[in-house]
């Protein structure tokens, strides 16, 4: 050991070789640790950073208002499409159609969903044209038998009240109606008043298939 080495206040002692080699050592991984430490603060200071300048640059703005569905094309298609006349339903005023489609399955069926246009509104109907069908099809598909009858501009409908709408895609009422070869049913979440007085506007295409049966 040589004798200029210094003295140690806490060993009282000039430090060997390898306690001068084993303190840098513990000195470097100290430093090195230090570093690690900054650089993940450094990194998660630029991540959070590159976040808020890509929520800040994403477009605000009112959702795209959605196209209106061209009924009377897609009711001529479905009209060709089922070697028939199809009823094409008018909005009443505040309401839309928000769907209108040919499904097939054991019965071909042409569909028109309503809505009304205001978000604080709830409620749909549906109007169902099931090509040669009748109120059987009617009952398998909502599940419900008619409880009666009402007249509804002339028209004669079997009157569907559904006991669990939660179970029937929150259908509570329907009416529906023999049309010449086929069976025409209307309901939704609307009450009887409402879903009658859309029924009365759908009573003289009604007519017209009864007169082609």
């Amino acid at each position: 050991m040589s004798k200029d080495a210094p003295i140690v206040a806490e060993l009282g002692r000039p430090e060997t070789v390898q306690e001068t080699a084993d303190r840098k050592a513990e000195s470097s991984r100290i430093y090195r640790s230090s570093q690690t430490f900054r650089n993940l603060i450094a990194a998660l200071i630029a991540t959070i950073g590159v976040v808020v300048v890509i929520v800040l640059s994403v477009p605000r703005g009112e959702p795209v208002a959605q196209p209106p569905i061209d009924l009377a094309g897609i009711a001529k298609n479905a009209a060709t499409s089922l070697d028939r006349p199809v009823i094409v339903p008018e909005p009443p005023e505040g309401w839309r159609v928000t769907a209108a489609e040919v499904t097939g399955g054991a019965v071909t069926v042409w569909n028109v969903t309503l809505a009304p246009t205001a978000d604080d509104e709830r409620g749909f109907l549906k109007l169902g044209q099931a090509a040669d069908a009748d109120r059987v099809w009617a009952a398998a598909l909502r599940g419900a038998q008619p409880s009666g009858t009402v007249d509804v501009g002339g028209v004669d409908w079997d009157v569907y009240k559904i006991a669990k709408p939660e179970a029937s895609g929150n259908v509570s009422y329907a009416l529906g109606t023999q049309a010449g070869t086929d069976y025409v049913l209307l309901y939704g979440s609307r009450s009887a008043d409402d879903t009658a007085a859309f029924a009365k506007t759908l009573v003289p295409q009604i007519r017209i298939l009864k007169e082609n049966r």
